[in-house]
């Protein structure tokens, strides 16, 4: 059985999708080590005398929903008196102590797939001046909205080598993450990365985040890029991400089968990368 526990702030204004981006968010853990959710509870910061019941209510409706989607149950929770809306789960899920999944297996030669685009932090920033169309926004949505379950699933009969789901520090944050604890290299191909419509556009128009800095001085000593990119396109690696997709590590043998797998679950994963022996 494993444990994890996820909070966020609204990135949206509709409190039921708000539920439901962060319930898929506290689930990505789970699924990032293979197990499979049973149980989820409530963690709630709400400003009971700024923001009406319904609001409370839609949010939870809205992770209700993902939940339901997971398999798994809601069984209660923890609130408390906040200055702003904070929600999340603590999420519990089973998983065959011989099978779980971890973020330090990766070996040289493994092929790496990502299975979500990236840019949902700066299009979340740059909605809120309006730059950003409906569709984009609507798009990025549907994509924070949909859990890592299937991909999870089509990957399981595979054992893949390592797993991590892209969060709050970034593709090359967790991308160090893998590299440190599994002794390799990470190769990364910008050209490849799946990018969320208008993602780029908005760092190439000066938009940003709070969080941008702060990942790129984590990985400043480590990452560097092999030719010369704009400062504004570097920034979709270090782009922090709510409910971002699995970057997986897997025999080149299979990958594939493992991407015909992933495409018969609806996943559009992409090869991005591949790892190679650890480098000074």
């Amino acid at each position: 059985m494993v444990t994890t526990a996820d909070i966020i702030t609204p990135p949206v204004d509709d409190p039921r999708v708000f539920g439901r981006i962060a319930a898929a968010n506290s689930l990505s853990d789970l699924y990032a080590m293979g197990a499979r959710p049973i149980v989820c509870l409530n963690l709630i910061c709400f400003p009971q005398k700024k923001l009406g019941p319904e609001i409370l209510a839609g949010i939870v409706a809205g992770a209700l929903e993902t939940i339901g989607e997971a398999g798994a149950v809601l069984a209660g929770g923890h609130s408390t008196e906040d200055e702003e809306p904070k929600f999340g789960l603590v999420a519990v899920g089973l998983v065959d102590p011989s099978r779980v999944w971890r973020n330090t297996g990766a070996q040289a030669g493994d092929v790496l797939l990502l299975t979500k685009p990236l840019g949902s932090g700066v299009l979340f920033n740059a909605n809120r001046k309006g730059w950003v169309s409906d569709q984009a926004m609507a798009a990025c949505i549907d994509t924070l909205t949909t859990l890592n379950r299937a991909a999870a699933e089509a990957l399981a009969p595979f054992d893949p080598h390592a797993v991590t789901d892209v969060t709050g520090f970034g593709l090359a944050g967790h991308a160090d993450e893998v590299a440190r604890g599994s002794g390799v290299t990470l190769r990364i191909s910008i050209a490849d990365l799946p990018v969320m419509d208008e993602a780029l556009a908005m760092y190439r128009r000066g938009m940003s985040t709070g969080v941008n800095r702060v990942n790129r001085e984590l990985i400043e000593s480590v990452a560097h890029f092999d030719h010369d990119l704009p400062d504004w396109h570097e920034e979709i690696v270090v782009d922090p991400q709510t409910s971002g997709g699995l970057l997986v590590a897997v025999d080149p043998e299979r990958a594939e089968e493992i991407e015909d797998a992933l495409r018969r679950a609806a996943v559009r994963a992409v090869r991005i990368g591949e790892v190679l022996p650890r480098e000074d």
